[in-house]
């Protein structure tokens, strides 16, 4: 599945907006992804990112934890409106190779689960989160809580969510109790793997 047809096809909003007004939303994502000034610093091979002192506590524990996959992802993060708040239901995202969505190498979804075309499989569970960008979903550290299949995700220990832009929550009330809203987002995961010195 190409790219293009993936995003049109999964990620119309469920909120009431015209596809021209989706395209302008997943333009303006993209460009903000490339300017953003919170990033972590992406090294280009499996070193991990420079989190800086205000997301320390969001650095895989250990010395034996190291990067062992970097994907870029892009897709939406979905809300319910239960009649007073907006609340997190799930992610739905594509990973890809490189920051220009090239190649895709796996999804995201609920769980929080990531599966590679490899065939492995990693669910995670939130251990620590901070806030660099208000505009944007938190970045986080997940510790893996299962892992299966034989591939690239294999004995991942620790997942981080960096670089992340938009996926917040709407800000405006929704109109019934179940309405739904898929808020489109990018982010950087880096997944780690414990590994003997």
């Amino acid at each position: 599945m190409k790219k293009s047809q993936f995003k049109t096809r999964h990620y119309l909003p469920r909120l009431s907006c015209s596809a021209g007004t989706l395209a302008a939303s997943a333009a303006a994502l993209l460009l903000l992804a490339g300017s953003a000034s919170l990033r972590a610093d992406d090294p280009g091979d499996n070193r991990e990112p420079d989190l800086g002192t205000s997301c320390a506590t969001i650095e895989a524990p250990g010395e034996t934890n190291k990067v062992i996959f970097h994907a870029y992802a892009i897709g939406t993060q979905n809300y319910k409106w239960n009649g007073s708040a907006w609340v997190f239901i799930a992610p739905a995202a594509v990973l890809y190779a490189n920051a220009d969505y090239d190649g895709e190498v796996g999804t995201h979804f609920a769980g929080p689960t990531w599966e590679s075309n490899s065939g492995s499989k990693v669910v995670g569970r939130r251990v620590a989160g901070c806030t660099p960008d208000p505009t944007a979903i938190p970045w986080l550290l997940l510790q893996a809580v299962s892992s299966s299949g034989r591939g690239v995700l294999h004995d991942v220990t620790y997942i981080q969510r960096v670089n992340t832009v938009g996926g917040i929550a709407p800000s405006a009330p929704g109109s019934f109790v179940g309405q739904e809203a898929d808020v489109p987002y990018t982010a950087e995961y880096y997944f780690y793997r414990a590994e003997s010195e």
